[in-house]
C-alpha cells in the first residue's frame, strides 16, 4: 500500500483547510500592497508590512500542503495557528463587536483544530499503523 493511501481523509482535510488559510493570508498581502499604491501612502512601509504578511501566511500553506503530502512535521504548526486563530476569533467576537466574522473563524478553527485530534489523525502522527518494511 502506498504512503497516500494510509493516509487518513480527516488529515487532507485539515490540510485544505489550512493552506486555504494561507491563500487568503497571501491574497491579503497582495491587497495590502494594491491599496497601497492606489491610496498613495508610503509604499516602504506597507511593503514591510505585506512582506511579514506574506512570509507569516505562507508558512501556513505550506504547513497546509505538507498536511495534504502526509508530512508529520505539519501537524504542530498547523495546530498552532489554529489555536492562535481561536484567539483572533474570540477578539472579533467580544471586544470588536464583530460576532458574526468571530463567529465564523471560531468555528472555522475548531474545526480543523478536531480534525488534526481525531483518532486515525493521532494514530498517523505517532506511526502506530506503519509497518516496518
Amino acid at each position: 500500500m502506498t504512503q497516500s493511501k494510509q493516509l487518513p481523509r480527516e488529515l487532507r482535510a485539515a490540510g485544505v483547510l489550512t493552506a486555504l488559510e494561507g491563500l487568503v493570508g497571501l491574497g491579503f498581502a497582495v491587497l495590502l500592497v494594491l491599496h497601497a499604491v492606489d491610496a498613495d501612502q508610503r509604499l516602504v512601509n506597507v511593503l514591510g508590512e505585506a512582506a511579514y504578511f506574506a512570509v507569516l501566511y505562507g508558512g501556513v500553506l505550506a504547513a497546509g500542503i505538507a498536511l495534504v503530502l502526509g508530512k508529520h512535521w505539519a501537524r504542530t504548526p498547523s495546530i498552532v495557528v489554529q489555536l492562535v486563530l481561536l484567539g483572533v476569533a474570540w477578539y472579533a467576537y467580544g471586544p470588536s463587536g464583530q460576532q458574526l466574522y468571530g463567529a465564523l473563524v471560531g468555528v472555522y478553527a475548531v474545526v480543523v483544530i478536531v480534525l488534526l485530534f481525531t483518532n486515525p489523525v493521532r494514530r498517523w502522527a505517532l506511526g502506530v499503523d506503519e509497518t516496518d518494511e
